[in-house]
């Protein structure tokens, strides 16, 4: 069973999507009989590639200034993919919003609805692809991945589509996300200034939706040295539009006790989130929330809103707060820095919780919707 996998993604810095990518396709390879082909936007290859494009993250912002490029992007890419099918594909997987077009059978990953609901998180050229291509793209799928329950059930509220069109496959956690001893931490927290357990931690793209702001208020209310004795870190991408909560964010920057880190290798992100006091990841939309499991699987506390996917992915492990409840967040950092049998069961928890998921068995539940697929 040979499959074609659009890989194109794995071009830019590897974030969400990137990272579902890179590890279902490495997870795939143990299934018996499933040989995969990527396609990488210009070409097919077997291998992932190890980086993303050189440039690409200073090529990207200008490449959507220009009038048609998704739509150019788009057609140069159906050419290279028909070109490239020098063998049989029996099965072509899409794992972002809207398949290219193929005449065999399909399955396509929705990881989300995040258009309908924060469209301001989209540039306008994306977000219009998004609306007129997504219908036919889910027409086209035979069946629909999605990471999580909830999503499977908005998306067949919304798409007006049967149950069983559409199965969970709950996302992994990679190898690198682990509990680590504070010895292995202390040098690279120390290029930061950090002690392990000494800092509290953001994990995401800068953009509306994931409620930064409300971390940042919170954070701020804590007492001035507990402020700086646990400092708040965000690592993350630029987010399309993040100039809403810009404000708070440069006054939380210019208070000293707030660090924004930007984008960070994923070695250096995984040391960070294990060496955490705790994750805040308080955001208002998820479809999973894979820095919350990652975050658990670490031995790392959880703090996250009741909404979307994440009780789904934190289960009893999450430390629940509000959207908007600045002061029921505040409690629950003190809780986090003082409670330490509190802190401890959170820890125990979330490394229960994690080891409910991996990205073996997200491989099986794909491989085995491939097989369906074809099989009609």
């Amino acid at each position: 069973m040979r499959i074609a996998l659009n890989a194109r993604i794995l071009q830019s810095p590897r974030t969400g999507i990137g990272h579902y990518v890179a590890e279902l396709a490495s997870a795939l390879v143990t299934e018996q009989g499933l040989e995969l082909s990527l396609f990488h936007g210009w070409g097919w290859s077997p291998e992932l590639p190890a980086a993303a494009m050189p440039g690409y993250s200073r090529l990207a912002p200008w490449l959507r200034q220009i009038p048609g490029a998704y739509q150019a992007r788009r057609w140069l890419e159906q050419r290279r993919f028909d070109q490239g099918q020098h063998e049989a594909i029996d099965l072509y997987h899409e794992p972002s919003l809207w398949p290219l077009e193929f005449e065999g059978p399909t399955v396509m990953t929705l990881h989300d609805l995040t258009h309908l609901h924060y469209p301001s998180t989209q540039p306008p050229a994306r977000l219009k692809e998004i609306e007129r291509r997504l219908g036919a793209g889910v027409e086209q799928a035979r069946l629909i991945l999605t990471d999580s329950q909830f999503i499977a059930d908005e998306a067949q509220d919304y798409f007006g589509l049967p149950r069983d069109r559409f199965v969970v496959a709950p996302l992994g956690v990679a190898p690198r996300f682990h509990p680590r001893e504070h010895t292995e931490l202390e040098y690279s927290l120390a290029a930061h200034g950090l002690q392990p357990q000494g800092y509290f931690l953001c994990v995401g793209t800068l953009e509306p939706r994931k409620n930064l702001s409300q971390a940042l208020q919170a954070h701020e209310l804590l007492p001035p040295a507990l402020r700086q004795r646990y400092p708040l870190l965000i690592v993350g991408m630029a987010g399309w539009e993040q100039g809403q909560f810009s404000d708070t964010l440069q006054k939380a920057l210019a208070s000293g006790h707030v660090r924004l880190l930007g984008y960070l290798p994923d070695e250096q992100v995984a040391q960070l989130v294990a060496g955490a006091r705790a994750l805040i990841f308080p955001s208002l939309y998820e479809g999973f929330g894979l820095p919350v499991l990652e975050a658990m699987a670490s031995g790392t506390p959880v703090v996250v809103t009741r909404r979307s996917a994440m009780p789904e992915v934190a289960g009893v492990a999450g430390n629940y707060v509000e959207p908007g409840d600045v002061l029921g967040l505040n409690n629950t950092l003190l809780r986090l820095i003082d409670d330490e049998p509190h802190w401890q069961a959170c820890r125990e928890a979330g490394l229960q919780q994690a080891g409910l998921f991996s990205w073996r068995h997200c491989a099986q539940i794909t491989a085995r919707t491939y097989r369906q697929a074809i099989g009609g």
